[in-house]
């Protein structure tokens, strides 16, 4: 019975060695396992991509607006031990979505550190350190990146004026998922209903004063839109009651103000989300 029991603990022992391995050489494949697309840009080695909602065959650079598409990040395919490919041609790009690899990255958010977070920048398919104010990142960085030993340099017009940034490559362990300091912004003294409704129309955090000022301008739409409402109706009725033979024309002459008032309601909403936009 012992005897038997060392050669059924040898075995479960020698199986699990043997699922371990395989396991472990299945991920490592994973990770080094690429996919082929074509391109209709001049996409270099480390740009951050996503799919092309036109065609799924395709990949493009992508920007912060459309940040919750990233992929993966562009790659050589000697790179990789695995390079899959459905499009058969030969001016391909290949795409990694996991694995460390080398990504476009700017000093946008100041200098990036070993164990960094990278995100997207204003810069089309580059990244940058991720801070608490955004929802994915591509990644983690495994080297640092200080921008003195940079590829080029590059201006950003921001809300405090010009930025000079700098770029370059940084060692990146990618993997696209939740930014793990992200935290729901605020604003200071706004309602969280609106700053949600807010956020629905811009996808993206919206300063008090836009919000109040938006606000405002809605609320002056409905009241100009509801008075020319109310005081056609009201006179028309009044007419109506006078002259009954005057119907016809009277009902016309309130259509006309029904209408007036929803195009004065609709250039509200239209300065509104200009408002919020811009």
């Amino acid at each position: 019975m012992a005897k038997h029991k060392r050669i059924f603990q040898r075995f479960l022992l020698f199986a699990g060695l043997v699922l371990f391995a395989v396991c472990g050489y299945g991920v490592a494949v994973a990770q080094n396992v690429t996919q082929g697309y074509l391109t209709d840009e001049d996409l270099q080695n480390g740009m951050i991509v996503r799919i092309d909602p036109k065609d799924g065959a395709k990949v493009q650079a992508v920007s912060q607006s459309d940040a919750a598409d990233m992929h993966g990040v562009i790659v050589s395919s000697g790179d990789t031990t695995v390079s899959l490919s459905n499009v058969g041609d030969a001016q391909q790009v290949y795409v990694a979505t996991y694995g460390q690899y080398d990504v476009l990255v700017s000093t946008q958010n100041g200098p990036i550190k070993q164990g960094d977070y990278i995100t997207l920048s204003a810069l089309k398919g580059i990244g940058m350190k991720a801070t608490n104010l955004q929802q994915l990142v591509v990644g983690k960085a495994t080297k640092a990146f200080d921008g003195s030993d940079n590829i080029g340099t590059a201006e950003l017009k921001t809300s405090q004026g010009k930025q000079q940034v700098q770029l370059g490559r940084v060692r990146v362990d990618v993997s696209v998922a939740h930014n793990p300091l992200y935290e729901k912004q605020k604003d200071a003294g706004v309602p969280d209903f609106l700053s949600k409704a807010a956020q629905l129309v811009t996808s993206r955090p919206v300063s008090a004063f836009r919000i109040y000022v938006s606000l405002a301008v809605m609320s002056l739409a409905l009241i100009i839109a509801g008075s020319i409402l109310f005081a056609g109706v009201r006179s028309g009725m009044v007419a109506v009651g006078r002259n009954p033979l005057a119907k016809h024309s009277i009902v016309k002459n309130m259509i006309t103000v029904t209408i007036m008032s929803l195009i004065v309601f609709a250039i509200g909403l239209f300065a509104v989300y200009l408002l919020l936009r811009i």
